[in-house]
């Protein structure tokens, strides 16, 4: 929990502020979960605080809540690219990618049990980036996301929406977004090295590696017989 705490802090999440009479408050709690691997072993132990969305006031705290994810059809046709130009596939986790969105309305929520100030027990947050349970944080997250590839030089398709392409000469860099999940394959290996290191200086991220596990499905490459 701490760990987390720290986390929100250090992404600027929020500001206090004074409560005004009336105004709008949604609530948050700590949730406790394990995530797990597909057979059944334990991944690892997450805490979050996520905020109670349904107490969100529609057009005065939120009005887009829509994200888009990647197709499963895309995911396909790439991954179908990639065997056979024997490509790598890496797998990209963004850690507390929600935190990440910044938020246009101004939404309210109680400072967080246990790491109340002192000093300003009566204030509440003011939030500046979106917080898990928040209604808008998915749309607020791939919009900071999407805006981020753009700059980068990436287009997206019109086909789909998560799928980000960057060409650069006779090489080609394929993104796949889902969520906090992003697929990353392309022609030269070390543009594929280089779009890592570089978005993990904006985003806090784990490196999974090559592709074994995405969406529940288990994937392993087999070179030889140019199959997945």
């Amino acid at each position: 929990m701490k760990k987390e705490y720290q986390a929100l802090i250090s992404n600027e999440t929020w500001t206090l502020v004074p409560s005004i009479h009336n105004q709008n408050i949604v609530g948050n709690k700590w949730i406790f979960f394990v995530k797990k691997n597909l057979d059944g072993s334990v991944n690892r132990y997450i805490t979050r605080l996520v905020a109670k969305g349904f107490k969100q006031v529609p057009v005065s705290d939120f009005s887009e809540t829509y994200s888009p994810v990647v197709k499963a059809s895309t995911i396909r046709v790439i991954r179908s690219l990639a065997v056979h130009f024997r490509w790598s596939i890496c797998k990209l986790d963004i850690n507390n990618a929600f935190l990440n969105g910044n938020l246009e309305e101004e939404v309210y929520t109680n400072q967080p049990e246990g790491s109340v100030d002192t000093s300003k027990p009566d204030y509440v947050c003011k939030l500046k980036r979106a917080l898990y349970g928040i209604r808008q944080s998915p749309t607020a997250w791939f919009d900071r996301l999407k805006s981020t590839l753009v700059s980068w030089g990436f287009t997206n398709t019109k086909s789909d929406n998560s799928l980000f392409i960057q060409r650069v000469g006779k090489s080609v860099l394929y993104i796949l977004v889902y969520v906090d999940d992003i697929i990353v394959t392309g022609s030269h290996p070390d543009m594929i090295k280089s779009f890592i290191c570089t978005l993990h200086i904006t985003f806090a991220l784990k490196d999974i590696g090559e592709l074994s596990l995405f969406l529940g499905m288990e994937a392993h490459l087999e070179i030889n017989l140019d199959c997945i």
